[in-house]
């Protein structure tokens, strides 16, 4: 899995610890690092969030830290579960921006924080 740590105008936007895990794309997709993923509860496979899914994707879980092309068949790729994260790095799915994900995070209990740069 790759190495993160804190690198000013990054993806990884602070300090609190990073923690990464493998997760399945559903293949048709491409998505750029920094991807907001949604888990597809019956599959248990990960999409771009998009809060008008109701399969479960629509909550925000997860953080992508790698580009993915998923265009050709499913793909295994690491995702962030725990860090900081700058907002204008993200890459929101329809109908989320960097509050509504931010507060997704925070109602799950989940240790992922969107960062807004001064």
């Amino acid at each position: 899995m790759p190495n993160s740590s804190y690198q000013p105008g990054g993806l990884v936007a602070g300090d609190f610890p990073v923690a990464m895990r493998k997760v399945t794309i559903l293949s048709g997709q491409e998505l750029e690092r920094g991807s907001v993923l949604g888990r597809i509860t019956d599959s248990d496979k990960y999409q771009l969030t998009a809060s008008a899914a109701a399969d479960g994707s629509q909550v925000p879980s997860l953080v992508l830290a790698v580009d993915v092309d998923a265009s050709g068949g499913d793909v295994v790729a690491p995702a962030y579960a725990s860090g900081e994260f700058a907002a204008d790095q993200l890459k929101f799915g329809a109908d989320h921006d960097a509050d509504s994900v931010e507060a997704a995070f925070r109602i799950a209990g989940l240790p992922i924080f969107v960062r807004t740069r001064a």
